[in-house]
């Protein structure tokens, strides 16, 4: 694999030569502190692509998180300060290039590889007309209704010969459409929304395979391949990155695409400006004085992968509507997905939505694809999307546990016999703070319990559950305590389930807070049978359940590459 280099590509507008107006002079103290900044950063991030280039991908993973938290919590308005803009911006972006993929392997999130793009199995191909696939292509357009037009030729022709007639073509495009079915009413329902015929879905095929994390080695990214630059509409930070967001990015496709064929007038000249750029096409139709994409075709107006690109698309269209006399009686789409919505404020990892809803965690990456770091911003809303039904379950399970908590802590299904030791090496955590956060009086105490939190720390720092208990001594009042370990008398008493502030020596307290386990909570569970509900439901030892409506119960890119074009 090759490793980016740390400079980020130049945006058009940067490269535009636009007269700015100077900024204003920057004090020797604030550029020492941005200068020291973005040293830390580049330490970290050079500590990472020696990580990564090792194979140490978790190690790497780490550094690259803290490069970017280095940014995200120097308190400075990085987005009014133009050196730590580009900074910042130069990280992600180099952070990005780098294989999502093996990044997420660091959390256990890695998907399974992608296969060929149909463009990207088009592009080794050699194109022959077949004058039978042609004429009873010509046959069934006859009869073909679509909201764009359709034309045929032996250009298209040689795309559908290519698609139905080889291994290679056929493959790719089966395994597209089949893909097409996870998302194609959402974007139906976009393109009808912004105006734009239903049938340029189908750009899809040639931009991604209807992937929503296809990486172009162009640096363009998501199922409509846009570039880490451009006004879009399309939010990027250090946690998401919204071209992978299926249903923001179609938005902005959408909007794109018309506004090429507002530029242009004519939709396969849009087509072509989506690959190659609005300004390339509108000059090549300038030089030639003809408006007109076939035109255009055969002057060689156009570079190669935007020739293949619209008969391509055109071929694709065909065929799908007319799959039995294509060989695409085998086409099985993917179920569409159905989720369940709800608005977090706070980083929740998604290992730990994947505990508290019993399924796999690449159901719930798959749900959510534009989180870069496995786990949901900090500081901004984000509506995190999971499995369909679990939202009542979830919002019971995560308000068990502290919010700072979140982006570490895990949700663990007890199965038959497994005890609070068995958890605590699987976790790698002490069997003393899982008793802890769950408010169990012993290790052993188990009374009730089918489920634990464990406080797994962050690999950089200390159990944030260790040295949580305090012995009183004599002398000790709530406001001592309190002060001493930097907490509230209120928080004590809601803690400690105390109703006055006078506390006897020798009294165990929890002065950091465990999970939020209420009362009510814990005696609902008493009496349950762990061990049926752990036969039933559970996985294995460390697995989550698979149960989605049964509360648990703690006591506490890969498409070709492309032309560079204006949208990405």
């Amino acid at each position: 694999m090759q490793l980016p280099a740390l400079d980020a590509p130049q945006s058009p507008t940067q490269n535009a030569g636009a007269q700015t107006t100077a900024p204003p002079p920057v004090s020797p103290a604030i550029r020492q502190r941005d200068q020291q900044l973005i040293l830390n950063v580049d330490k970290a991030y050079m500590n990472g692509l020696a990580n990564y280039h090792d194979g140490h991908i978790s190690a790497a993973k780490a550094n690259f998180d803290y490069a970017v938290d280095l940014m995200l919590s120097s308190g400075i308005d990085i987005k009014n300060d133009p050196e730590l803009s580009d900074e910042f911006d130069r990280i992600v972006d180099a952070v990005n290039t780098l294989e999502v993929d093996a990044l997420k392997q660091g959390n256990g999130l890695a998907p399974s590889p992608a296969e060929e793009t149909p463009a990207a199995a088009a592009n080794a191909a050699t194109f022959t007309v077949d004058p039978t696939v042609r004429a009873e292509a010509e046959a069934s357009l006859k009869t073909t209704q679509s909201d764009f037009p359709l034309v045929m030729n032996d250009y298209v022709a040689s795309f559908i010969n290519f698609f139905s007639n080889t291994r290679a073509g056929h493959g790719t495009i089966v395994a597209s459409l089949n893909r097409a079915g996870r998302y194609k009413a959402m974007i139906q329902q976009v393109l009808r929304e912004e105006g734009v015929p239903q049938d340029l879905i189908y750009l899809a095929v040639a931009e991604s395979g209807f992937r929503p994390q296809a990486m172009n080695p162009s640096g363009a990214g998501g199922m409509w391949q846009f570039m880490p630059w451009g006004t879009y509409g399309l939010d990027r930070n250090g946690w998401v990155d919204e071209r992978f967001d299926p249903e923001k990015a179609t938005r902005a496709y959408a909007r794109e695409i018309k506004k090429a064929y507002a530029q242009t007038g004519d939709w396969y000249l849009a087509m072509a400006s989506y690959n190659w750029g609005t300004g390339n096409v509108q000059r090549a139709v300038q030089r030639t004085g003809y408006a007109d994409f076939w035109e255009l075709y055969k002057r060689n107006n156009l570079p190669e992968q935007t020739k293949n690109y619209v008969p391509e698309i055109l071929a694709v269209i065909i065929m799908s509507k007319n799959p039995k006399q294509y060989g695409l009686n085998d086409l099985t789409p993917d179920p569409p997905l159905v989720m369940d919505t709800v608005q977090t404020n706070y980083s929740v990892d998604l290992r730990l939505v994947a505990d508290i809803t019993g399924v796999p965690v690449q159901e719930i990456v798959g749900l959510n694809p534009s989180l870069l770091r496995g786990a949901t911003p900090p500081d901004d809303a984000y509506d995190l999307h999971i499995p369909a039904g679990t939202k009542a379950l979830f919002e019971q399970r995560i308000a068990e546990i502290p919010e700072d908590k979140r982006r570490y802590w895990r949700f663990h299904k007890l199965v038959e016999g497994e005890t609070v030791q068995d958890v605590a090496k699987s976790y790698h955590v002490p069997a003393s703070e899982i008793a802890f956060v769950n408010q169990l009086s012993s290790t052993t105490d188990l009374d009730g319990v089918d489920a634990l939190i464990v406080p797994v720390a962050p690999a950089s720092s200390p159990s944030s559950a260790r040295n949580a208990l305090y012995r009183t001594r004599g002398g000790d009042t709530l406001v001592t305590v309190a002060d001493r370990f930097g907490v509230t008398v209120e928080q004590l008493r809601r803690w400690n389930h105390l109703r006055s502030n006078a506390i006897p020596a020798g009294r165990s307290l929890y002065v950091a807070e465990p999970a939020r386990i209420s009362t009510a909570s814990r005696r609902s569970r008493r009496g349950s049978s762990r061990g049926s509900a752990g036969a039933s439901h559970g996985k294995n030892s460390r697995g989550t359940s698979n149960s989605k409506g049964t509360a648990a119960k703690p006591s506490a890119h890969a498409s070709s590459p492309a032309p560079k074009h204006k949208h990405k």
